[in-house]
């Protein structure tokens, strides 16, 4: 049986999702909990690879296990029943304070957490006043942006789907290419939708887009940066701290399970 298991985390003391040597990561600590409550290894497979440091309101990673997860023992040995004995509760017990899961759901042997999806949704916090309580979750910009003209730049992505000049160099992705869906700043929150997202691209696109939003390039220079296909000719990366991975779009039909019939 496929299961799609939902979650959130505040990625600041993670080297990012993916398992890596010698740093701490989200799918390293899934994949501890899970095997720990089911008792054998679990690989877990999730939709995407954030970077160092960023967060994610909604991820959705999948794994396999052969029967119901509603009749696991606990490993505690504790007596638990009702929504005290499902899964997502107990796992939720076991990770740390800053990874939180949602909720576990049966899926389509076939469906896979990063392939089958059809649209991923990132958004990136930048402030302009000094707030001690968003400090970690946003970027304080040091200097006035015109968000009209940001909003403009960003409605010239649609026109494009090579987006090379927003990827970080010597990845191993076959093409650079991506749909973009949508694509806007509102109340200094940019929200950006894809079909899929290359390694730093969201962090890329802000970071040129604020070139724009400050007036050291222009609308047109935004364009040309694009069509270069040079990352060296886009703006800095913004920091991860203030970019959330919030939404992971899938076909409903993946979620459509059948009843065996004994």
């Amino acid at each position: 049986m496929r299961y799609f298991i939902y979650l959130s985390y505040d990625g600041t003391n993670y080297h990012g999702w993916q398992i890596q040597p010698n740093a701490n990561s989200i799918q390293a600590e899934l994949m501890r909990g899970l095997s720990t409550l089911l008792r054998k290894d679990i690989e877990v497979v999730g939709a995407g690879r954030t970077d160092t440091g960023v967060n994610a309101s909604m991820m959705v990673a999948h794994f396999d296990y052969e029967g119901p997860l509603e009749v696991i023992p606990s490993p505690l040995g504790e007596r638990e029943s009702g929504v005290k004995g499902a899964l997502d509760y107990r796992l939720n017990r076991l990770l740390p304070p800053d990874i939180a899961i949602q909720k576990i759901v049966p899926v389509r042997p076939d469906a896979h957490a990063r392939f089958s999806a059809t649209a991923r949704t990132y958004q990136y916090h930048v402030s302009n006043v000094k707030d001690p309580f968003s400090r970690h979750y946003s970027y304080r910009c040091p200097f006035t942006l015109d968000y009209d003209k940001m909003n403009d730049a960003a409605s010239h992505l649609f026109n494009y789907t090579d987006f090379t000049s927003f990827s970080k160099l010597h990845t191993d992705t076959k093409t650079n290419n991506c749909r973009i869906m949508y694509a806007r700043w509102e109340n200094g929150i940019f929200t950006i939708k894809a079909d899929r997202f290359l390694r730093n691209m969201v962090r890329a696109i802000v970071g040129t887009l604020m070139e724009v939003g400050r007036g050291a390039i222009t609308i047109d220079d935004f364009c040309k940066i694009i069509e270069k296909k040079d990352r060296c000719a886009a703006g800095s990366s913004m920091p991860g701290n203030a970019l959330f991975l919030t939404d992971i779009e899938y076909p409903e039909d993946i979620f459509k399970i059948e009843v065996q019939k004994v």
